[in-house]
């Protein structure tokens, strides 16, 4: 009895993490067909057939298909949102900014959810939930960022520390990572609009038609403004790009905004840690990448802030004061039991219907 059980909590903890380890992976691939291709196609590209792919696996299924005009005004958000904004901001990002870098500014949009679902839909964090938040930008600004700017931070050499900061925030908050960052934003508002879409549609058949419309403007635009957009590209490329397709867009968006509509968001966003801890590791194995101490202490304090997102209600209490700690206790009910449904099997197991 065990020892299925074990079985089944591991199954589902993988199953849970594959999205992050399929972006993560993603991200390498991709970083390596931006020489021979454009943004608008690259991300276009990305998105179309994923989305028929995951249609085709909706109706193989069963699942029904949006109707009224509630549902599709909905999907139409959404593929704006999370489909043409998302993927557009990544892939020109992508042209200024190494994947890792890239990676880590995507990755900050936990704290975006969190203080958006917490405001909008009155998500309980929590101390530990919080100080989690917050390691983990600590970790993956530490995996990420320029060492030498970050080291001239604590620098007490004034004229050293002018010099380093200048020349290095200079290149860290470049139009790469500026749109890294709006699209990090574009991905935190479409987390925490799936649970609304997921009321009017499927989640699944929400994902695929959000891919389809949203690679529409894209392919407008590369047919609009770019040139040569394909001709550059190798059988390593078309490769490269069919598993950002196939793994990177379609299982891992199926899964994730499946776990996301029926879940905790601040607990699932959090998981999105792992991304750029993926990242790093297949970019030494295939690119010959190595970590820097500073990095590899990144990836620990990582490691350590989903540990307290994902126990903080097992954890002992904490609170800032007597007033925030009466309304912890007065919580809503509501969110242990989205808590409940990231943390056991049952919960995202009941999504396959």
């Amino acid at each position: 009895m065990l020892q299925p059980l074990l079985r089944s909590r591991w199954q589902y903890v993988l199953l849970l993490l594959s999205p992050f380890f399929f972006w993560g992976t993603a991200m390498v691939a991709m970083k390596g067909v931006v020489p021979h291709t454009s943004p608008f196609f690259m991300a276009a590209i990305r998105l179309l057939p994923a989305g028929l792919l995951i249609l085709v696996a909706a109706a193989v299924s069963g699942r029904s298909q949006p109707r009224g005009i509630k549902a599709w005004s909905w999907i139409a958000l959404f593929a704006l949102v999370d489909g043409t904004l998302f993927q557009g901001f990544l892939a020109w990002g992508l042209q200024d900014t190494g994947a890792g870098l890239g990676s880590v500014l995507i990755d900050s949009q936990p704290l975006l959810v969190a203080l958006l679902s917490a405001w909008l839909l009155g998500e309980y964090i929590g101390v530990w939930g919080g100080i989690g938040l917050v390691l983990g930008l600590i970790g993956i600004s530490a995996i990420g960022l320029p060492e030498p700017w970050l080291m001239g931070l604590f620098d007490l050499d004034p004229t050293r520390g002018a010099s380093t900061s200048s020349v290095s925030i200079g290149q860290s908050l470049s139009f790469g990572a500026g749109m890294m960052l709006l699209a990090s934003l574009s991905m935190a508002l479409g987390t925490v609009m799936m649970p609304k879409v997921s009321k009017q549609v499927d989640p699944v058949v929400a994902t695929g038609w959000h891919a389809i419309l949203g690679a529409l403007p894209l392919l407008a635009l590369s047919w609009g403004v770019e040139s040569d957009p394909w001709q550059q590209l190798t059988a390593w490329d078309w490769g490269a790009l069919a598993y950002t397709t196939i793994f990177g867009t379609a299982i891992a968006y199926g899964l994730f905004f499946n776990f996301a509509a029926q879940g905790n968001l601040t607990s699932l966003s959090s998981l999105t840690f792992f991304t750029p801890v993926f990242a790093l590791l297949f970019g030494y194995w295939l690119l010959g990448e190595t970590l820097t101490p500073l990095q590899m202490t990144g990836a620990i304090l990582t490691l350590g802030s989903v540990y307290l997102i994902e126990r903080r209600q097992k954890l002992p209490k904490l609170s800032w004061g007597r007033s925030s700690e009466a309304s912890e206790v007065s919580s809503t009910p509501s969110s242990p039991e989205s808590e409940a449904s990231l943390c056991e099997p049952s919960g995202p197991q009941t999504t396959s219907r």
